[in-house]
């Protein structure tokens, strides 16, 4: 095990938060607790020095490992719309000696901007290392080097699901999650319902690479779970799920976001593959070629964390495939002692490195737990009695969902933990919010001019793919086609067009999604409501990930045939009584309205909240493409 010296002081960080005029947050994790001053220089104004100690929440997740949360409340506000220069001492220490990649060219220290409404933002959804597609975070690195003014920087980015794979892991991925896990001494745990008894077994089991299926018990009664878990569900329509490499412990996702979102882990660790068959070893092979691909551009992601406020929501894969998508999901996979602490695990880490920055007043009890869990471990090991109670609390919390109050009002959706589930056969998907949420999110929205909604799956598809989902869920097989979409539920589809229509909701909607691996930009407006509302559905995805190219263009090809305006196929969707129009992208060929390539979205807003003008950055260096209106 390393001395701490050997240690550098800050293993991921600084992350810009959760920005406010009188309150900052910031996360980072540290290898060792850490004496912190934040400096802060507005443009023609004076300096400030705050020494951090009051500020600071910190959670020890090993030997060597703290994650911070720094919420600092000011007494008087910072300005607005100028360039606000900051640096974090550590131990007197500045950003530009322990951190150099966090920089822009001829700065001495990061800085942010504080806008005093939403005129731009970037967001995307769908991050997966070892994806063959470009780095889509880098897009965003590019426009804040370009950015000459502090009008052009985007006022926030929103990452709006998947910003890990907890359930889709390369081997080297894993190899080197194992690695940090030794280095940094991440808590060990005692596993039950599996074939290995904790987590130092796991890490050294020959099935833990690529075979992760074969911890379960060889009982008959845990096929639905095999499956459900490490099977690799295959999904022949879409995409083909690979589970084998499934984190399972607490350790391995903390690991997973260190090196997903900096460059340092990385360059403590030299991992080797591990003992794997001439097949294994291919497979292996091509997956290291993308993870070094990966890694090269890791100091330009963590230089935007640094630089951009960034909010953040989960999705499926931040978790495990098809979380929560039905009732019989729910509890095949919480029905057992093993996948439920799978999930668990995965919901803390979120919570701990995500959910925690976007409003941490509401995790107080949450993080007390977890803080009072890591004091009393023995020998490096959680106590698997108040674990199992931590999870299980974690499990019925209900305020992952929160509200930016900015103008316009940003509001992000939890559509994974407070579903509708079905009240006729278990094997139907849920709804993506259940009535209360669905009442909630409407008093939230009531006498707003007008309001950008973050639904991690689009409230708006493409109806041609719902269709293909819906008659797999009618088959019974909702599992194979990730049938989660708003229109899947009769309810949840209902409530939330009524929302839509009531008369003191906003008149103008734009609503952020991912989640699908395309981007399209649909216009919506709804019939039999005076005067509005104008719904804008924006669809960026993936940030690192892409859609099957020859699937995607017969999607997209057979959707406008099938479900152009005049076809008599729309009187049997939900959506009839509105006018969907979709922009088009303006290097499209064929008239495609599905654009596919990984990148970030970014948009911009006028006064009254209407985007004016929608773009997708590619990562692939192409120019960016706008997305149009059709001429009227």
């Amino acid at each position: 095990m390393p001395e701490m010296q050997t240690l550098p002081p800050v293993l991921a960080g600084p992350l810009l938060r959760r920005l406010e005029p009188k309150r900052l947050v910031l996360w980072l994790v540290a290898s060792r607790e850490l004496t912190l001053v934040l400096r802060i220089e507005p443009a023609q104004a004076a300096k400030q020095y705050i020494h951090l100690d009051t500020h600071c929440q910190v959670v020890p997740v090993g030997r060597h490992a703290f994650i911070y949360l720094i919420d600092v409340a000011l007494s008087q506000a910072l300005p607005q719309d100028t360039v606000i220069d900051y640096d974090l001492l550590v131990d007197g220490i500045s950003i530009a000696e322990w951190a150099p990649h966090l920089l822009y060219a001829d700065a001495t220290m990061p800085s942010f901007v504080l806008h005093s409404r939403i005129h731009q933002l970037v967001h995307g959804s769908c991050r997966k290392p070892h994806h063959r597609a470009d780095e889509g975070l880098l897009c965003v690195d590019r426009l804040l080097a370009d950015a000459r003014t502090p009008l052009e920087r985007p006022a926030l980015l929103m990452m709006s699901g998947d910003q890990v794979y907890a359930d889709d892991v390369a081997g080297p991925m894993l190899r080197a999650i194992h690695g940090l896990i030794a280095h940094l001494g991440l808590f060990d745990e005692y596993l039950e319902g599996a074939v290995v008894t904790d987590s130092t077994t796991l890490y050294g089991h020959c099935a833990s690479y690529y075979h992760r299926a074969d911890l379960l018990p060889a009982l008959d009664s845990n096929e639905t779970l095999r499956e459900r878990f490490f099977g690799g569900v295959k999904k022949p329509i879409f995409t083909s799920s690979t589970a084998d490499n499934h984190l399972v412990t607490f350790a391995e996702v903390i690991a997973m976001y260190l090196l997903a979102w900096s460059p340092t882990p990385w360059t403590l660790i030299r991992p080797q593959p591990p003992q794997l068959s001439p097949q294994e070893q291919q497979r292996y092979a091509r997956e290291q070629v993308q993870i070094d691909l990966f890694c090269s551009g890791l100091p330009g992601v963590a230089r935007v964390f640094a630089h951009l406020s960034t909010l953040m929501i989960f999705d499926d894969h931040d978790i495990t495939d098809d979380w929560n998508l039905s009732a019989q999901w729910e509890e095949t996979a919480y029905g057992h002692p093993f996948s439920k602490r799978i999930i668990g695990n995965a919901l803390l880490a979120y919570l701990l490195c995500q959910g925690w920055g976007n409003q941490p007043q509401v995790f107080g009890e949450l993080v007390s737990q977890t803080q009072t869990l890591a004091s009393q471990a023995q020998n490096n090991h959680l106590d698997a009695t108040k674990q199992d109670e931590l999870l299980a609390t974690l499990l019925k919390f209900q305020h992952w969902h929160y509200v930016l109050p900015s103008t316009p009002a940003l509001v992000v959706l939890d559509t994974r933990t407070r579903r509708w589930r079905s009240e006729f056969t278990l094997k139907q998907p849920s709804g993506l919010l259940d009535w209360e949420a669905l009442s909630e999110l409407q008093q939230e929205l009531l006498d707003h001019p007008s309001a950008i909604i973050v639904s991690p799956a689009p409230i708006f598809g493409v109806k041609l793919i719902e269709t293909v989902q819906k008659i797999f869920s009618w088959c019974g097989f909702p599992l194979l086609v990730d049938a989660e979409n708003w229109m899947a539920h009769r309810g949840a589809a209902q409530v939330i067009l009524n929302i839509f229509r009531h008369s003191r909701t906003p008149g103008n909607y734009v609503i952020l999604s991912g989640d699908v691996h395309y981007s399209f930009v649909y216009q919506v407006l709804i019939r039999h409501r005076n005067g509005g509302p104008s719904i804008w559905q924006i669809t960026s995805s993936g940030i690192k990930n892409e859609f099957p190219p020859r699937l995607l263009e017969w999607f997209d090809r057979l959707n406008r045939w099938l479900y152009s305006p005049r076809s008599p196929l729309n009187w049997f969707t939900r959506r009839r009584t509105m006018q969907v129009v979709p922009h088009i992208p303006e290097h499209a060929e064929a008239g495609e309205r599905l654009w596919n390539s990984a990148g970030i979205g970014q948009v911009f807003f006028n006064e009254q909240g209407q985007p004016e003008a929608i773009y997708q950055h590619n990562a692939n260096g192409k120019a960016r493409t706008k997305m149009t209106a059709p001429e009227p």
